[in-house]
């Protein structure tokens, strides 16, 4: 790989009075060249404004040069250039969404040390807080386009460049892949995306409705009879100083979830079984999701919509309970509202339109995003015409934010013989690759190559017409885009 950096002259600086990284790069070739390693020596000086060194999360060490910043946009990003680059970028989408106002400088460093096994394979790695916290997806899809334009300007254009999008950020990614990958010259040359929320916004978040509504029918403590009363589907009420331990609380009243079972009361015990039963949510992730069924519903709701309201449980029959007549006779119901519905899913609904190759992992116990987004993508794709380019894997393995490190290397090696060679993977031929980078990392393969989900609504109640996929064809993305103030603002 040496010989790639060495063969090219490195950019120079684009003012003459400031040393860019790319100076920084040839500066270091001496380096580069005398310790026979094939990346940039970590700069001494920054651009004003532009990438800064740093120290290296403990998990990468001195394995690479690693740089933060902030770009035009007030997002922080980190970067982390190996020693021994390939020559090659992977560009992060975190999850989430963070619901900070602001920026977060941390994220995208902690997000680092958790997928440090790329920076250990060889690869450049660029991570993006995004310009604000809270919901957007087009605009966090965007600061990741940025922060790739970054990485080419300060350092030199990869190789080739792929997106990793985790949780949420899968989604995020994917959508980058739908925007950015099928331009002139098209940016990204493949995706690896994991654990992710692929089903968008528009119907991705419906088991949320769905438990937000029936938990109130059973606990009806959130809110309580003598606060203020909302509609559900806003989440909270924008001036509401509740908290996580707050709602923590009321869960634990209702339910005893943090109690041992023999703990519970009788009526605590029949609360929660009702609540499993008919929302299907895990028990162990109960807290997170009816939190995000709060507080990102209000982000959502108040902050990216204005108020409006784009969720609807009108037409679902709630099944699984002691008694589904009076659930279903009780439980609250609403209708969306259509321009709300419409702004949604413009911003986080994938069309399918892909061109590149995308890999998929994806855990099959996965308690936060269910392993039946995968089939909501798939049938995506399929539905126009796409499905080609993807690949789908499975993994024996029940959490959500991260999985193991032989899985994501053996994955991201995939992929990237799929891009370079053209020899398009399978489940087995991945599953098969996993031992042998277990042998350096040694966290365990555990892919389920002859696993295939269930559809999306064999496990989320499916609203009216939310058999069929995508949820926003390419064409109708293309009508709503010609509509001034579509979608959410960044």
């Amino acid at each position: 790989m040496g010989n790639w950096l060495t063969a090219r002259r490195p950019r120079r600086a684009r003012v003459s009075h400031r040393r860019g990284h790319a100076a920084v790069l040839a500066g270091g070739m001496a380096v580069v060249l005398t310790a026979g390693l094939a990346g940039p020596a970590p700069a001494t000086t920054a651009e004003p404004g532009g990438p800064r060194p740093t120290d290296c999360p403990e998990s990468v060490g001195t394995k690479a040069a690693c740089y933060t910043g902030r770009d035009g946009n007030g997002a922080y990003y980190t970067i982390a250039v190996p020693l021994n680059w390939n020559g090659s970028l992977v560009l992060h989408a975190h999850g989430g969404p963070d619901l900070g106002a602001r920026s977060d400088p941390q994220r995208s460093v902690d997000d680092l040390d958790r997928w440090s096994v790329m920076v250990a394979e060889g690869y450049a790695w660029a991570g993006s807080s995004y310009r604000r916290g809270g919901y957007g997806t087009r605009m966090a899809a965007a600061d990741t386009e940025n922060l790739r334009k970054l990485f080419v300007r300060e350092f030199k254009k990869p190789r080739k460049t792929y997106l990793h999008g985790q949780s949420w950020g899968g989604d995020v990614a994917a959508k980058a892949v739908e925007t950015y990958g099928s331009r002139g010259g098209r940016p990204y040359d493949g995706a690896l995306l994991t654990n992710g929320v692929l089903g968008g916004g528009s119907r991705g978040y419906d088991y949320r409705v769905d438990l937000r509504v029936v938990y109130q029918y059973y606990c009806q403590n959130h809110p309580r009879p003598s606060e203020p009363q909302y509609p559900l589907w806003s989440g909270l009420p924008k001036d509401s100083t509740m908290t996580g331990a707050d709602l923590e609380a009321r869960l634990q009243e209702c339910t005893g979830l943090g109690s041992a079972p023999a703990d519970r009361t009788a009526r605590q015990e029949r609360n929660l079984d009702d609540i499993l039963a008919v929302t299907r949510i895990p028990e162990r992730s109960l807290a997170s999701h009816l939190k995000f069924a709060t507080f990102t519903f209000r982000d959502i709701v108040d902050k990216r919509l204005g108020g409006r309201n784009p969720f609807s449980n009108k037409g679902v029959r709630y099944t699984g309970s002691h008694d589904d007549k009076a659930l279903n006779a009780g439980v609250r119901r609403f209708s969306a509202d259509p321009d709300a519905a419409r702004d949604l899913s413009y911003d986080s609904d994938l069309t399918g339109k892909v061109t590149i190759p995308v890999l998929t992992l994806h855990a099959i116990d996965d308690p936060t995003a269910f392993v039946e987004h995968e089939a909501a993508y798939r049938a995506s794709l399929r539905g126009a015409g796409r499905d080609r380019h993807l690949v789908q894997t499975f993994t024996r393995e029940d959490e959500h934010s991260g999985l193991s490190a032989a899985e994501y290397a053996s994955s991201l090696a995939a992929l990237d013989t799929w891009v370079r060679k053209g020899r398009k993977p399978t489940p087995a031929s991945v599953a098969a690759s996993c031992p042998a980078f277990d042998a350096t990392y040694g966290t365990g393969c555990f892919y389920d190559p002859r696993f295939v989900p269930g559809e999306y609504a064999s496990r989320v109640r499916a609203r009216p017409g939310g058999h069929s996929w995508p949820a926003m064809t390419a064409a109708r993305e293309r009508s709503w885009g010609r509509i001034p103030g579509v979608g959410i603002a960044p």
